[in-house]
């Protein structure tokens, strides 16, 4: 049971991690017209992460401003998981893993 608590702790972080990824590279081919709103799929996309991310990157937006108009927000959230990962795994996973199994 700890193992699979470890699992899906892990795999949450990683896919947030694609998640926060692929926002960023979705945005910049927003910025430099590769892709428009006006495509259905793309829309619905773009819909998707911004609610996905948007939790996640609110509490950095509202710290850090932009710099000369980029947003560097997804770095330091990205740190922030990466730090959170290696925290958890660390700390809570030989825990859980003798407790639970």
């Amino acid at each position: 049971m700890g193992t699979a608590i470890v699992w899906l702790v892990n795999t949450v972080l990683m896919l947030m991690t694609w998640a926060i990824i692929a926002s960023a590279i979705l945005s910049w081919l927003f910025a430099f017209d590769v892709v428009n709103h006006r495509n259905r799929f793309v829309s619905q996309l773009a819909t998707f992460l911004d609610a996905v991310t948007g939790p996640i990157l609110a509490p950095f937006r509202s710290i850090i401003p932009p710099l000369g108009g980029i947003d560097i927000t997804p770095i330091v959230a990205l740190l922030a998981i990466h730090f959170l990962r290696i925290l958890f795994n660390e700390m809570s996973r030989p825990f859980l893993i003798t407790v639970l199994g």
